[in-house]
């Protein structure tokens, strides 16, 4: 089940089953929002493609194109982790709105992604994009206006 959750100055719960994005928009335009984070926790994902540092690049590259941000710079990935609950990739990508990074975690095949831009963007897109392109079970979708 994919839930989404208005944080900070907007506290409400929103179903994410229509993937309708207006209500976030008309937040963001209404508030004046600087920008906008979406933290999506996807679980179950394909254990070798989490695990593949070309393929967690190729999803940064695929999902900046999609959303319209530029790169600034190279996508940073490495893999790091003593502890095996925390085990696995991270990454870095720079945009010229902010800032995209991600934990890939081995022991539990779950991507954590943050997206972070002052250019507006839809999250959804983001998390259904990359549920998909991952192999995800199922995501939790939560989003901040930075106002």
């Amino acid at each position: 089940m994919e839930t989404a959750t208005r944080i900070g100055a907007h506290v409400n719960a929103l179903t994410s089953a229509n993937k309708d994005d207006s209500a976030i928009r008309a937040d963001y335009e209404r508030e004046n929002a600087w920008g906008l984070l979406a933290s999506i926790d996807l679980h179950g994902c394909n254990p070798e493609t989490i695990r593949d540092a070309e393929k967690v690049k190729q999803h940064v590259y695929e999902l900046c194109e999609r959303i319209g941000m530029k790169r600034f710079g190279e996508c940073t990935v490495v893999n790091f982790g003593d502890d095996e609950r925390v085990a696995g990739f991270s990454m870095t990508q720079l945009i010229e709105t902010s800032l995209i990074s991600g934990h890939y975690a081995n022991l539990t095949n779950s991507v954590y992604l943050d997206v972070f831009s002052c250019k507006y963007y839809n999250p959804y897109e983001v998390a259904e994009f990359t549920k998909e392109y991952f192999g995800a079970k199922d995501y939790n979708l939560h989003y901040t206006l930075r106002i």
